[in-house]
C-alpha cells in the first residue's frame, strides 16, 4: 500500500509539470484544491474536515480522519478571457479568447501514527495562469503569452491536544515557472518578438487550528504563509534582425499569505452549513521587475495590487446514506484597480455559484464531483505604451473529479 502511494505521488508531481495554471480566484491563485470543496463554493474550507484534502486547507484538520486516507483530484478549468476595443493605439485584432482548458490534479494521503497524531501530504498547484492572445492582437506590445505554474508539496503534521483542540503545521516545497511573450518594435517599424523564462524552488509553511465546540460545530484557522521565489532564466529576442542581446535574466515575485477563518454546523442528520472568509495579503505584488544578471533593466510593469477578502457559503443535503448534495456561492474581491489593469492579468471581482455531490461507492471508497460557474465583472483597461483601451468579459467554468479511498 504504501509503495502505491509512493508512486501515485510522484506520478502526480511528474505530471502537474505538464499541466498549465489557468487562474480562476482571485489574481493568480488556484483554490481549486478539492472537488469535495468546490461543490459548496470552498466555504468552511478550514473547518470541514472532510477528506485528505484537509492537508491544504486546515492541516489540523486531519485528526477527524481515521486510518488512512486517500484523495486524487482533477479539475478541468476553462476560462473565458475577451478584449473589446474602444480607441487603442496602433493596429491589430482584438485577440480572440485569451483564455483555454487547463487540467490541474491535486493529491492527497493522511494516515493515523496515533490515536492524537496524524501525518498527511498534499501535491498540489495553489497558484497558476495562462492567459494566450492572438499574435497579432492590438495590445500585442503588452503580452501575448502569460504562462505561470507552480507544484507545492507539502507534508504535515497534526496533534489532537484533547476532545476539541486540534494543531496542525505543514512545510510547503514550492517550485514555480513562469514564461512572458510580447512583441516589440524594431528601427524603420518593423516588429519583433521577446520570450522571458524563468523557474525557481523555495519554500514555506502553513499552520492550523481546528476547534469543536462539540460533536455538530466547529470553527477552523487556518494560515499559509508566503512564499518568495526569486527565478532565473533568459531573454531571447527575434526579429527581421538581431536587435537586442540574449542572456540570463532574473525576477523576485512573493506569492502572498492568506489567511481562513471558517466554520461549520451539523443542523440535523441530513443538513449542514458551512461560511468562510479568507483574507490575501496581493500586496506584496507591486512590480514585475525582470533584471539581466549585471543588474540592467529588461522591463518593469507597476502592478499596486492591493489587498483582497473572499467570502464563502455553502449548505450540504445528505440525500440518503450513500449520496450527499452540495451547493455554495461565494464573493471574490480582485486585487487590481481599474488603474492598474494589465493585459496579463486582467483580473476583476468574481462571484461564485457552485453544486456539487458526494457518493458511497463502498464503505472505504467514494467520488465526488462538482462544477462551478465564476462571474467575472466587466474591467475597464488603458494602460501601457502604445495604450491599450478597452473592456474585458471575462468568466470561469469549472469541473472537478475526486476519488476518495480508506485503507
Amino acid at each position: 500500500m504504501k509503495n502505491n502511494i509512493k508512486q501515485a505521488a510522484l506520478l502526480l508531481t511528474t505530471g502537474l509539470l505538464g499541466f498549465s495554471g489557468s487562474a480562476s480566484s482571485a489574481g493568480f491563485s488556484l483554490i481549486e484544491e478539492s472537488a469535495s470543496g468546490l461543490g459548496n463554493a470552498f466555504a468552511g474550507g478550514a473547518a470541514s474536515a472532510e477528506d485528505a484534502s484537509t492537508v491544504f486547507f486546515n492541516p489540523a484538520g486531519m485528526t477527524r480522519l481515521s486510518g488512512t486516507q486517500l484523495s486524487v483530484v482533477m479539475h478541468a478549468i476553462k476560462p473565458t478571457v475577451r478584449f473589446s476595443n474602444a480607441g487603442s493605439a496602433g493596429t491589430g485584432v482584438n485577440g480572440g479568447d485569451a483564455g483555454s482548458w487547463a487540467l490541474v490534479p491535486n493529491f492527497y494521503v493522511v494516515t493515523e501514527l496515533s490515536p492524537t497524531l496524524r501525518a498527511g501530504l498534499g501535491i498540489s498547484s495553489p497558484f497558476g495562469l495562462k492567459t494566450d492572445y492572438d499574435a497579432n492582437w492590438i495590445g500585442r506590445f503588452q503580452a501575448i503569452k502569460s504562462d505561470m505554474k507552480t507544484i507545492n508539496i507539502n507534508p504535515a503534521l497534526a496533534y489532537k491536544i484533547n476532545d476539541q483542540l486540534s494543531v496542525g503545521a505543514g512545510l510547503n516545497a514550492q517550485y514555480i515557472s513562469a514564461e512572458l511573450t510580447n512583441a516589440v518594435r524594431l528601427p524603420g517599424n518593423a516588429e519583433g518578438f521577446a520570450q522571458v523564462k524563468g523557474d525557481d524552488w523555495s519554500f514555506g509553511y502553513n499552520l492550523g487550528v481546528l476547534y469543536e465546540v462539540n460533536p455538530s460545530t466547529r470553527f477552523g484557522l487556518a494560515y499559509r504563509s508566503d512564499v518568495r521565489h526569486k527565478l532565473e532564466g533568459d531573454v531571447t529576442f527575434s526579429g527581421p534582425f538581431v536587435f537586442a542581446q540574449n542572456g540570463p535574466i532574473n525576477a523576485e515575485i512573493t506569492l502572498p499569505e492568506t489567511v481562513s477563518l471558517s466554520a461549520f454546523r451539523q443542523i440535523n442528520p441530513q443538513w449542514a452549513v458551512m461560511s468562510d472568509v479568507t483574507w490575501t495579503r496581493w500586496s506584496r505584488f507591486q512590480e514585475l521587475r525582470i533584471l539581466r544578471s549585471t543588474g540592467a533593466l529588461v522591463s518593469l510593469t507597476p502592478e499596486n495590487w492591493e489587498d483582497t477578502y473572499r467570502f464563502a457559503i455553502g449548505a450540504s443535503y445528505q440525500q440518503s446514506d450513500k449520496l450527499k448534495l452540495r451547493g455554495g456561492a461565494a464573493y471574490d474581491q480582485a486585487p487590481v484597480t481599474d488603474s492598474n489593469r494589465t493585459a496579463r492579468i486582467p483580473d476583476a471581482d468574481r462571484t461564485w455559484l457552485s453544486v456539487g455531490a458526494s457518493y458511497q461507492f463502498t464503505a472505504t471508497s467514494s467520488i465526488d464531483v462538482g462544477y462551478a460557474h465564476v462571474f467575472v465583472a466587466n474591467a475597464a483597461i488603458n494602460s501601457g505604451t502604445p495604450a491599450l483601451v478597452g473592456e474585458y468579459s471575462n468568466s470561469v467554468d469549472i469541473l472537478s473529479a475526486q476519488y476518495n479511498h480508506r485503507f
